[in-house]
């Protein structure tokens, strides 16, 4: 692994990575080709996953297979997408096939590819605190210390649902990324989907797909959006999924990248056409072919405010509508599905330095290379990724800039600063910001 050892201390490297995500990975892609870049990445799960348990037969990846680890940053990596095909021996074939969109597991197989073929990622093994002594990182695991001169935490998001959902989690209501270990068994039962985006749609395509036995008997879409909405993936939006915006974003106040944020949800969290076109059509085929009048619900604008047990059995849903105050309708399920999003995961390893790091809002605050400011050496840093969206806009958990946010900690690491893109055709900033100081 390129460790550095003294006789008298833990192997030192120059960047250890806690988790081993596609954030993470990507960077750990980009360093195997450094030979002068000792570096160590750690995660407590036994083996590479990626959204394992919502791996539903038919989803798809919704950016370019461009997109991938190290393409964008550095074309001639070995960890491609192409060197996948490639060394599996089906580059023809999957060209062949002409997929309009990528099959997420087969992304997800690249993802572990890339891991398995890496000696610098460590799986089964846990970071319980991160700490800084003897102007080193002190990185202990539950199986060894280490040292590092810079860290990178990547340890990715975990599932996020509502409070009133919060105490009654189990098989029968349950966040989409359990989806495959617990929407079995679904044959004439009320289920009811909650959340507009693209893992709810997911959802409610496979439950109404399904034939016979299996085929649910009624099927209820809820979502806080005003209606089931496209993501937004016409060219010049696709420009916010540019180096150089996410530069621009990270200069304005933090009030203005708040309501962005918001603004352009559609652009990173809508629904894909093509599920939205298979779901239009499997209604219209159950509707109006089959004479099932009553299988699926559509209900947008509302919001679940109550999840109670049912008197019969089952659960009883309050919801809101949006336009309708003081209004409120009753939804009776037997299984509940959450496809309510995500949220960074808790970094409590990070506790013995916590009180040196400094925060924007619920965010650490990152300088425009993702280092957390701190009041530590300059030459030691610890960096985050995919945890600060509020700063960096919604690319940030995205797997659109993974590739580019990776080369910037690696030129930093470097102390270099590789050539950039051209810039977009959109003229965001004036000039005299553009050339202005950094600001988080």
């Amino acid at each position: 692994m390129g460790q550095d050892k003294s006789a008298t201390g833990p192997a030192h490297y120059r960047c250890v990575g806690v988790g081993v995500g596609p954030a993470n990975l990507s960077l750990a892609s980009l360093l195997h080709e450094l030979p002068d870049m000792p570096n160590l990445f750690l995660d407590r799960r036994a083996a590479f996953g990626w959204h394992d348990d919502q791996q539903i037969p038919g989803t798809t990846l919704q950016v370019s297979m461009f997109k991938d680890l190290v393409s964008l940053a550095d074309p001639r990596s070995p960890f491609s997408f192409m060197s996948y095909l490639h060394e599996q021996g089906r580059v023809y074939h999957f060209l062949n096939a002409q997929f309009d969109e990528i099959p997420r597991r087969e992304w997800r197989n690249y993802l572990a590819w890339a891991s398995s073929r890496n000696p610098n990622i460590r799986f089964g093994e846990s970071v319980q605190e991160v700490d800084f002594r003897g102007g080193r990182f002190v990185v202990r695991t539950d199986r060894a210390e280490v040292t590092a001169d810079n860290v990178v935490v990547g340890v990715g998001s975990k599932s996020w649902v509502p409070a009133p959902a919060r105490p009654h989690l189990g098989p029968t209501q349950f966040h989409v990324n359990e989806f495959l270990t617990w929407a079995h068994d679904l044959g004439g039962k009320r289920v009811v989907v909650v959340g507009g985006g693209q893992s709810g749609a997911e959802a409610v395509s496979n439950l109404i797909s399904r034939s016979g036995a299996d085929l649910p008997r009624r099927v209820s879409w809820i979502s806080r959006r005003r209606n089931y909405f496209p993501i937004d993936d016409t060219p010049f939006t696709n420009d916010y999924y540019m180096p150089d915006y996410a530069d621009h974003f990270y200069r304005l106040q933090q009030e203005t990248r708040l309501k962005l944020n918001v603004e352009h949800i559609l652009t990173s969290d809508g629904i894909s056409g093509s599920t939205l076109r298979e779901i239009y059509q499997r209604i219209y085929v159950h509707r109006f072919i089959d004479g099932r009048q009553d299988l699926i619900g559509l209900h947008p604008c509302r919001e679940v405010t109550e999840v109670s047990r049912a008197p019969g059995g089952g659960w009883d849903l309050t919801v809101r509508h949006a336009d309708e105050p003081g209004a409120a309708d009753h939804f009776e399920a037997d299984v509940v599905v959450w496809a309510t999003g995500f949220r960074p995961a808790a970094t409590e390893f990070l506790a013995p330095i916590a009180h040196r790091l400094e925060r924007s809002g619920e965010e650490l605050r990152v300088d425009e290379d993702y280092a957390v400011h701190w009041d530590g050496p300059a030459d030691r840093s610890l960096f985050v990724q995919n945890a600060v969206r509020g700063q960096r806009g919604l690319a940030d958990p995205n797997l659109s800039l993974n590739a580019w946010r990776s080369r910037r900690i690696a030129d930093r690491l470097c102390g270099v600063r590789a050539d950039e893109q051209l810039p977009s055709f959109v003229e965001w900033s004036t000039k005299a910001a553009a050339v202005g100081q950094w600001e988080a």
